[in-house]
């Protein structure tokens, strides 16, 4: 039966039934004057007991007819919380599980008993980043949740881990108090469970922190909480279709399934199609995969109807909260039947709030610790977090477009009015600042040692249950997206791959006020690339430790030794840069908020941390120099394991492998001559510098000494590792050739000629190595590889520039041993790169100093190309020859250099790839197209020749792909109409992009690197973009 909502029908008395007068009583009207009509007797109020996160008690007077919301305002209106849609109200019910408060919903619906029952105040939605939270007081509430989920066991974790979470605990709330004061402290306030054994730990990490803050304790609080496995979990009891005990949970991420604590899956929102609930069964609709041919759909039982719904509840709050950028609208009411529950999220989105928030929605107030006492200046409460974005002077404005999962996913939902607030939505994580220390408090203001900074935070990870353990991989903490299950795979969680349907766009005549003041010293600058890129980095070293270690545990196809010789040479230097990145982070905050306030200190250099982790480099220079023979010999087990070969295949083909696997391995030894170039910069001298000789330029010659003592000890290594990637790169790609990995080899240009046959010129991708010359056309089949045509010794070899005689431009002659080839080039440049490098090559053979390999590793040709004396009579759509073993390897990337040079009709030499790995960036730019009038704001990466977008910088993969050969990089004309400062301008033929930079710094480096990738490209030939 329903319910009916909002009709009560008042009982009459037996007189009234039978008709009998009214008792008339005393009145003091006049005759004939009788009662107002809207005389009635007050609504009967309650007192309702509300527990905050401090563990006080609060009373509020409400109407128990009244709904949530009119509660929820006034415990908001108490605290003075400004982003208060990150928390709630959660009561027992019956069954006495912990249930939230529903705004819309009257409180004598969902409370029974509401004058008895307690109301808890808790953090309903935890975000990945605590960068995301802008205030001081918000922090500190979330420091106090996550004291609580610790004591209650919720917040499981290693001990160690749990003690360091108590230290940071214990500073904010008595600070550098005398050790006596503090054990007297923990006697009576309680951290974690069984606090004594860990009082000694506790102790020892407490003296640590010596001169840390308040709101830094928090916020190390949040930065190591949010590592943890079960940060902001709330276990649900079910079962599978087989009647296995699992526990569902959501999160930021979708809905997580684990089974006792370890997590077993994870659909994340961008698959999940459709979420509902029949009786106690919640069902999981997934979108259909790229070849399914039907649509899969999960199934769950909990516990009861209830549980279940409660659960689907709290899915789509997720939901609206985390992935639209809008609130949800209301669902209209059907007249006479309903079908489904009208439940929809009420409250702002996690967009909405920040934008609300930027825009000084509410007036900011001091509040007060309950163990501290310290009263918080409105000068602290300004506060300024770890940036999760580039702020520009003008960036999109228009809501994003939800993706077709959101769309179906909460196609009609209900919400009531948000709180009153500016509605300027712009697209990509915001800004957020952290605040400088407390003036009036008794923690001192001086700086934290940097290397306690940079060690205390990673003990959780060394341990067992956090660490990058062979079997429980874990993502970095600054990058975090959780990766889905042992099945890391999954659509994008954006739109679709074409990039301009990803986000909004911004109109040119909208403007964005003014940020907040920022640096403009180039040392600044150059630190905030490093911290850019090291994100970057970090997360491609997370495509090796995190999600080819799922894989590899999965499928179990890697011999163990194998395995343990990879992990335990890569799990080292991605905890180092993970400490590293952390440092300047941290830094970058201090230095930023002292520009802020016009302040000058030692929060201004980066130097003495470069110093600190350039020195440290060296002792990871075993595990640098062993890459080469893991490659070496994951090449080899692959050969011979079809498992493994199978594993990378299809590890190579899911979107968050963006380039090879074994160019994954390169980026360790890559960013170290990285390094070098960066702190070249740094050390170079600067006109107006005030101190050219201080501290500060010290600790960077010093680490520019360091880097580079390391890199020239690597860069024989260096060399090798390039040289057989692209050798085992090449190996993938064509098809009817075995054994391209020999010693002594390496490829000194491939790119693409026209050849010229029986039936004219012919396109042909020629490989140029250092004992032969390979020319190889697209394989018929319609896939990415290169079918192998020819093969020529350069032993004996003659190129000469006869053009005259065949009529066709930018052609020469090569004469081998055995076969005579005319070949032309797209332009003159590119024949004269080719001429160069061939007789350079020839001329090394003839001189011997570059030895042949031996004749049983040279390529056999396939059976029909036997006869090189005579002229090709092939054409494109000639029947596929002999394949070799690669042609089972998988679909090579797109974006590959000879696939970009194939399309492009170009060439890339071995010095060109060589620079490549030197010159690489990222961060944040704004991208409009030739005849769009909007701006989109996209995490850029430069990196293989390529550009890659991505929504934020802690995406796994991107969202699209522009392979830069051919293109050139230029300022905007007076006729692009482009009147916007630090701007650039990427053309191909009729292929034009705009990139809107936040600096002139940052604008002259993009236009550095790409000038750089580009200019040894041709201008001609057909473009075949990702974007």
């Amino acid at each position: 039966m329903g319910e009916l909502e909002g009709a009560y029908r008042v009982l009459q008395t037996p007189g009234a039934r039978l008709g009998t007068a009214a008792p008339a009583g005393v009145s003091t009207l006049e005759p004939g004057q009788g009662p107002p009509a809207g005389a009635a007797r007050p609504a009967a109020r309650t007192h309702l007991h509300v527990q905050l996160l401090d563990d006080s008690v609060e009373l509020f007077d409400v109407e128990p007819k009244c709904d949530g919301q009119v509660l929820l305002a006034q415990v908001w209106q108490r605290l003075n919380l400004i982003e208060c849609d990150y928390f709630g109200l959660e009561f027992q019910n019956v069954q006495s599980c912990w249930i939230w408060l529903e705004p819309m919903k009257p409180i004598i619906r969902q409370v029974q008993r509401p004058k008895n029952a307690v109301l808890r105040l808790a953090v309903k939605f935890f975000p990945p980043d605590p960068g995301q939270l802008q205030e001081e007081y918000t922090r500190y509430l979330f420091a106090l949740q996550l004291k609580r989920d610790l004591l209650e066991e919720r917040l499981t974790c290693t001990d160690t881990t749990a003690a360091l979470l108590a230290s940071h605990l214990l500073q904010a709330e008595v600070g550098d108090s005398d050790e006596v004061l503090v054990l007297e402290h923990l006697r009576t306030h309680e951290y974690v469970p069984r606090q004594e054994r860990a009082l000694h730990r506790i102790l020892a990490f407490h003296r640590e922190l010596a001169g840390q803050t308040p709101a830094e304790s928090d916020f190390q609080v949040l930065e190591i909480a949010r590592k943890l496995d079960m940060y902001g979990i709330r276990f649900h009891s079910a079962s599978d279709r087989e009647g296995a005990k699992i526990k569902l949970a959501v999160s930021h991420t979708g809905v997580l399934v684990f089974q006792s604590s370890t997590r077993i899956n994870t659909f994340n929102w961008s698959r999940l199609r459709k979420l509902s609930f029949k009786r106690k069964r919640f069902l999981i609709k997934l979108h259909p995969e790229v070849h399914g041919p039907y649509q899969d759909t999960v199934e769950f039982v909990l516990g009861s109807r209830d549980e279940c719904k409660s659960f689907w509840k709290t899915c789509v709050e997720h939901h609206a909260f985390f992935r639209l950028s809008d609130q949800p609208k209301p669902k209209a009411r059907a007249v006479l039947f309903s079908r489904g529950s009208s439940f929809r999220y009420s409250g702002r989105t996690q967009k909405q709030l920040a934008d609300y928030v930027k825009g000084g929605g509410m007036k900011r107030a001091p509040y007060e610790r309950r163990h501290s006492k310290t009263r918080m200046s409105l000068r602290a409460l300004k506060v300024v977090l770890p940036r999760q974005s580039i702020s520009f002077s003008e960036g999109v404005r228009t809501p994003v477009t939800p993706s077709p999962t959101a769309a179906s996913f909460c196609s009609a939902p209900a919400s009531p009015p948000a709180p009153p607030g500016p509605r300027d939505f712009q697209v990509g994580g915001g800004s957020s600042e952290m605040g400088p220390p407390v003036p009036g408090a008794r923690w001192p203001a001086t700086e934290r040692s940097s290397m306690a900074t940079a060690q205390l935070p990673r003990l959780p990870a060394l341990q067992p249950h956090q660490g990058l353990s062979m079997e429980s991989p874990q993502p970095s903490p600054s990058t975090q997206r959780s990766p889905q299950g042992l099945s890391p795979q999954g659509p994008s969680p954006i739109l679709g791959p074409i990039l301009a349907d990803a986000a909004g766009a911004r109109m040119d005549d909208q403007e964005e006020p003014r940020c907040k003041c920022v640096p403009t010293d180039e040392a600044y600058f150059i630190a905030k690339e490093i911290l850019a890129t090291e994100r970057t980095y970090l997360k491609d070293l997370e495509v090796i430790t995190v999600w080819f270690r799922s894989a590899v545990v999965k499928a179990d196809a890697m011999p163990a030794d194998l395995r343990t010789l990879l992990f335990s040479n890569i799990d080292p230097i991605y905890e180092f840069h993970r400490g590293f990145l952390r440092e300047v982070e941290q830094r970058l905050v201090l230095w930023e908020e002292s520009s802020s306030t016009q302040a000058t200190g030692s929060h201004q250099r980066i130097g003495d941390i470069l110093l600190r982790n350039m020195l440290q480099l060296k002792a990871l220079t075993g595990h640098f120099q062993r890459l080469h023979e893991i490659l070496t010999e994951l090449e080899a087990a692959s050969r011979r394991l079809r498992g493994l070969e199978a594993l990378r295949r299809d590890f190579e083909l899911q979107k968050v492998c963006y380039l090879p696997l074994n160019a994954f391995l390169l980026k360790p030894l890559q960013r170290l001559r990285y390094y070098r170039l960066l702190l070249r910069r740094l050390c170079a001298p600067v006109p107006g510098d005030p101190d050219p000789h201080g501290q500060d330029h010290a600790d960077l010659r010093g680490a520019l000494q360091a880097i580079t003592e390391v890199a020239s000890e690597l860069q024989h290594s260096l060399v090798q590792l390039e040289s057989l990637q692209k050798l085992t790169e090449l190996q993938r790609d064509l098809v009817g050739i075995e054994s391209l990995v020999a010693p002594g080899r390496e490829l000194v240009r491939e790119g693409c000629l026209l050849k010229l046959t029986r039936k004219g010129l012919q396109q042909r991708m020629f490989f140029l190595f250092s004992d032969m010359l390979l020319y190889a056309s697209r394989d018929a089949a319609g896939s990415s590889h290169f079918r192998t045509r020819g093969l020529l010794p350069l032993r004996g070899m003659l190129v000469e520039d006869r053009e005259s005689e065949w009529s066709v431009p930018h052609c020469f002659t090569i004469y081998a041993a055995r076969k005579t080839i005319v070949v032309a080039a797209s332009t003159q440049l590119e024949k004269a790169k080719w001429l160069h490098d061939l007789n350079a090559a020839i001329d090394a053979i003839k001189t011997g100093s570059t030895p042949a390999p031996p004749a049983r590793v040279l390529c056999p040709l396939p059976r029909r190309f036997s006869d090189e004396a005579s002229l090709e009579p092939e054409s494109e759509d000639a029947a596929g020859g002999a394949r070799g073993s690669v042609a089972a390897g998988g679909q090579p990337h797109a974006s590959s250099s000879a696939h970009v040079c194939w399309c492009r009709q170009t060439s890339v030499s071995r010095a060109d790839h060589s620079a490549a790995g030197e010159n690489q960036l990222s961060g944040y730019l704004l991208r409009k197209f030739k005849n769009s009038s909007g701006w989109q704001k996209l995490w850029v990466v430069f990196t293989n020749f390529c550009l890659f977008f991505y929504k934020t910088h802690q995406d796994n993969h991107p969202l699209a792909s522009l392979p830069l050969l051919g293109y050139s990089v230029s300022l905007p004309r007076d006729t692009d109409g482009i009147h916007k400062e630090h701007v650039f301008k990427l053309q191909f033929k009729s292929h034009v992009y705009f990139f809107r930079a936040e600096s002139k710094y940052t604008l002259r480096r993009w236009m550095e690197v790409i000038e750089r990738a580009s200019a040894s490209a041709g201008r001609a030939g057909t473009p075949e973009e990702e974007a």
